[in-house]
């Protein structure tokens, strides 16, 4: 058994790469990677992940993300690896391009894994219902295709770290390969709430905040915490915050070690993208809100009249 990941980088890879090289690592099998481009830039860091093989497939086709072109060099990667698996993260690019990839090679993908069962045959345990149940799902014999869930595990560089062999893919993509491609990027609003994927600290806010001017205290909850906001669905939808902020299936997917969620109701689209916090505490109004059943810990009552103490208490434990 063999192992390939598709890498998503750019000056370096990223973190969902990141986390998938750790996952790749729990298979026990020889890693392998493939970069669509030079391998260059971020080849030292897949030798501290334990890569052994690059394959880098590079070119004019290349020159923008086109899912399908992606997926030929990754297929093309695969036979000349030799390989029995092939996984990439979890994110809209990864799951795209390996869906691709299996209808290619005529085999079932499993998205969003969370655990390998089992080898032989391949069983994976993957989410479903967005993060809310557990699926069981055995792979196809031959080619095992599956992406990996965002933080299903803590990126960690290897104990055994190598030099990887670099081999060029000469692959050329079709017309119909390219007919669906990136026609243009443009930079985005600045991200005001800070690194909302990787802060350790996150407070949320939801329809509980009452109105645009309700976050006054939220955000210093979030100042004297060094954390970063996130919000829900229905905040953005109303316009009182901005997208970058929403955390849920169709937001940012969060792994703090604290999550405070304050007014949210926990729907399971919301659930899905903060399901992996170490420590939940929730503050709602609801008992029977479906957030304070799965929390660790909760307050009920007003987040207009909890938040300011806690805010007061905190001030006053920093100027002890």
């Amino acid at each position: 058994m063999s192992c390939l990941v598709l890498i998503e980088a750019h000056d370096s890879i990223s973190e969902v790469s990141a986390e998938t090289l750790t996952f790749a690592r729990s298979l026990e099998t020889q890693i392998d990677a493939v970069v669509v481009g030079s391998a260059d830039v971020v080849l030292g860091q897949l030798g501290e992940y334990g890569v052994a093989r690059v394959f880098q497939a590079g070119g004019e086709g290349f020159a923008a993300f086109a899912p399908a072109a992606w997926a030929a060099a990754v297929v093309a990667a695969v036979e000349a690896a030799g390989a029995t698996i092939v996984i990439a993260g979890g994110s809209p690019r990864g799951n795209e391009v390996l869906a691709h990839v299996a209808a290619r090679r005529d085999v079932l993908m499993a998205a969003n894994v969370v655990t390998v069962e089992q080898s032989e045959p391949l069983q994976v345990s993957r989410q479903v219902y967005g993060g809310a149940a557990l699926e069981v799902m055995e792979l196809s014999d031959g080619l095992g295709v599956f992406s990996v869930a965002g933080h299903a595990c803590a990126p960690a560089a290897s104990d055994a770290p190598t030099t990887p062999q670099v081999h060029d893919v000469a692959v050329s993509p079709t017309s119909s390969d390219l007919a669906v491609r990136v026609a243009r990027t443009e930079a985005g609003a600045p991200d005001e709430s800070g690194n909302l994927k990787s802060a350790k600290v996150v407070v949320g806010a939801g329809r509980g905040a009452g109105s645009a001017d309700g976050f006054g205290e939220l955000m210093e909850l979030t100042d004297l915490l060094g954390g970063s906001l996130g919000v829900s669905r229905v905040v953005t939808s109303l316009g009182w915050r901005p997208h970058h902020e929403q955390v849920g299936q169709t937001g940012s997917r969060i792994s703090p070690d604290l999550y405070i969620p304050c007014g949210i109701s926990g729907a399971i689209q919301h659930w899905a993208g903060c399901s992996s916090a170490k420590t939940i505490l929730a503050i709602n109004s609801d008992p029977d809100a479906p957030m304070v059943t799965r929390a660790h810990y909760a307050v009920i009552g007003d987040l207009h009249e909890i938040v300011p103490a806690i805010n007061e208490e905190l001030r006053r434990r920093a100027s002890a």
